[in-house]
């Protein structure tokens, strides 16, 4: 389950690894290529995160193995137990809204890698969805206070997230079935 694994572990093992992708993107990256691709492997992933050769320690990989099992169970899950691997709450709340955005732009990466050709074409919910998370992934959290209101606002865009990206896997589920030569 994603809620047992730790934004930093996977930050880490990423920074450790040579990873250009933040690790909210990296996972967003995941969550869009799940959503458009079927099979999607994990060594598909790790191929887009880490630069080519790279060669993990076996608790690094096992990480990254978590990672992708997680959340490939968790969108499969009828509970709607999907949720976007983000920074703690503990974190500044400028660091997480900028951890947001990349997951967002990640996300949206992620699912034109697979068999969409365009994304600003999708129309109904996926369609919606899509240029909702393009106005997330362009916001910044450059000093952004603290407060209540800011604090709320934040936790009502990371629902909004999670249930759009459950959302567009489901609604995508035909296009994933699709037998492509």
């Amino acid at each position: 389950m994603l809620s047992d694994i730790r934004f930093k572990d996977f930050e880490d093992v990423l920074a450790a690894a040579g990873s250009l992708a933040d690790a909210a993107e990296a996972h967003g990256s995941l969550c869009g290529a799940l959503c458009s691709m079927a099979p999607y492997r994990m060594q598909d992933w790790v191929n887009e995160i880490l630069p080519d050769g790279t060669s993990l320690p076996d608790e690094s990989a096992a990480v990254i193995e978590r990672v992708f099992t997680a959340t490939e169970t968790s969108f499969g899950e009828q509970g709607m137990e999907f949720e976007p691997l983000l920074p703690d709450d503990e974190q500044p709340l400028n660091g997480r809204a900028n951890a947001l955005a990349l997951w967002c732009t990640g996300f949206l990466y992620g699912l034109g890698t697979g068999q969409i050709s365009d994304l600003d074409g999708l129309a109904g919910d996926v369609g919606e969805i899509v240029r909702d998370f393009t106005e997330i992934s362009r916001a910044t959290g450059d000093e952004a206070d603290a407060d209540e209101s800011n604090e709320q606002a934040y936790a009502e865009l990371v629902e909004f997230i999670r249930v759009a990206a459950q959302v567009v896997f489901e609604e995508l589920l035909p296009l994933r079935s699709q037998v492509y030569p």
